[in-house]
């Protein structure tokens, strides 16, 4: 039994494809998980900005509309995380987003969860994502997946607010 398969057991890991009838999901563990790990990073303003630009329903059913997969992780019964993706090109995808919750940190789900869902891609080439700058505990995260800093870039997503942020890349040997 490889390490990995261990992990999986040991954390009860269930994945789902979620879809529109997720997104009131979806959006209560942003709201929860952000303004539990955001605050010391971004102004609660940018966060409340943020959360109504990116994860209203409107915002979700559009993200999903034009090629978004979520998944959903589950710890037993509890949502505890989710991922959203698209593929660029055969072979190269886009992590939108990747967060678990805060109150879980540290036990190996992040890590369970990610590898679950790309190790799954056969075609898998690289990977591509935007990180703030600040927010060290998800660089340090990807640094382990095996991710490098590409690029720093600085968004305008409107109302006086930028995003400051690394792109990071990982590439399938």
């Amino acid at each position: 039994m490889t390490e990995y398969m261990y992990l999986c057991k040991v954390i009860n890991l269930t994945i789902k494809q979620a879809n529109s009838g997720d997104i009131d999901l979806i959006y209560s563990l942003a709201d929860k998980i952000w303004r539990a790990h955001y605050p010391s990073i971004i102004s609660i303003e940018q966060i409340d900005y943020m959360l109504t630009m990116m994860y209203s329903k409107e915002a979700l059913l559009q993200q999903m509309s034009e090629g978004q997969h979520f998944l959903l992780a589950f710890h037993g019964e509890i949502p505890v995380g989710y991922i959203s993706y698209s593929i660029k090109n055969k072979g190269e995808y886009f992590l939108h987003k990747f967060y678990v919750d805060t109150n879980r940190h540290r036990a190996g789900i992040g890590s369970v969860f990610f590898n679950q869902v790309f190790n799954g891609f056969e075609d898998l080439e690289s990977i591509r994502l935007t990180v703030n700058r600040k927010n060290f505990k998800a660089i340090n995260f990807y640094f382990k997946q095996g991710f490098i800093i590409e690029e720093v870039k600085d968004f305008d997503i409107g109302n006086n607010y930028e995003m400051n942020d690394f792109i990071m890349m990982y590439k399938r040997n």
